[in-house]
């Protein structure tokens, strides 16, 4: 079965390119967004509305309490699980997102490891609770410089788990099994083509300030505060820099600029990350279509 993974930067269009698509296709859309899984968290993460969820079915979206773990192992095992069901039913399948990590790990194109060294975990969150994220992401920059330049220096989280790969991979640590391992069995028959969105820089600028003004305006701060500062998913862009502003570091002025700017960045991490993609197809938003219907048919 083909399926179109449909990514590409953060504004550059993905949900209503996915939408119109799975519209035209009598497809099902597949999530591959790390913070579009949490619940109540749909102004930051710009997360498909109801009514955009109700023109055609969307899996792994709003899902998970913003407090609860996740990772690329887990993310693949519940994507394949929604694109068999998708199969079983006799349906196409997009998967549309921008979290370069879940759509390679999902193509096959990186190994996730079946294992863990539970005593490097446990000194690495010791670490993390003694020391600011820059000092760890410092630390990963020396390991995997390449990796560091897609995670921000502010996500600690993320830095963590990446770390935990690399001096795991380098070093040879004994391993035990990993309490939610999983792998690309479950995607046996599944043939994927990867499209990214190819936005022109100033265009994508505009979106980016159109997005961060309709956050603002559809109660991005309120957002923040329910979810708090100690959820797994608030250092996900534009939640620091709202609960900043909620503890009166910046004005409504300062908060709008500093979350342009925080987009902004995340969206160049994301670039930087997808021309490194093995086997991808870079595509103006008009060209999609043409390329969509090629690999789904119709």
């Amino acid at each position: 079965m083909n399926v179109l993974i449909l990514a590409g930067p953060t504004c550059s269009g993905k949900t209503a390119l996915a939408l119109e698509l799975a519209e035209r296709f009598d497809a099902e859309i597949v999530g591959a967004d790390s913070r579009q899984i949490y619940r109540g968290m749909e102004v930051g993460t710009a997360a498909p509305t109801p009514a955009e969820r109700a023109r055609a079915p969307h899996h792994l979206i709003g899902f998970l309490d913003p407090h609860e773990r996740y990772s690329a192992a887990r993310f693949v095992a519940d994507a394949s699980a929604a694109l068999a069901g998708v199969r079983a039913r006799g349906k196409r399948a997009i998967v549309a997102g921008g979290t370069g990590f879940y759509i390679r790990a999902l193509a096959g194109d990186v190994a996730l490891s079946a294992a863990f060294d539970p005593a490097l975990r446990e000194r690495l969150a010791r670490e993390a609770r003694l020391h600011p994220p820059g000092v760890l992401h410092a630390w990963l920059r020396a390991r995997d410089p390449a990796r560091a330049e897609t995670v921000s220096p502010s996500d600690g989280y993320r830095i963590v788990r990446a770390l935990e790969v690399a001096l795991t991979r380098a070093a040879g640590l004994p391993a035990e099994p990993d309490p939610r391992p999983s792998g690309p069995d479950g995607l046996a028959g599944f043939t994927f083509h990867k499209v990214v969105l190819d936005v022109e820089d100033g265009e994508l600028d505009a979106r980016i300030a159109r997005r961060v003004d309709a956050m603002l305006a559809g109660g991005l701060v309120a957002e923040a505060e329910r979810i708090g500062a100690g959820a797994v998913a608030s250092d996900a862009v534009g939640y620091p820099q709202a609960l900043a502003y909620l503890g009166g570091l910046s004005t409504p002025a300062e908060l709008r600029a500093a979350l342009v700017r925080a987009t902004r960045r995340y969206a160049k991490r994301q670039r930087t990350w997808f021309r490194s993609e093995p086997a991808v197809t870079w595509a103006t938003p008009g060209s999609v279509h043409s390329l969509a219907a090629a690999v789904l048919g119709g």
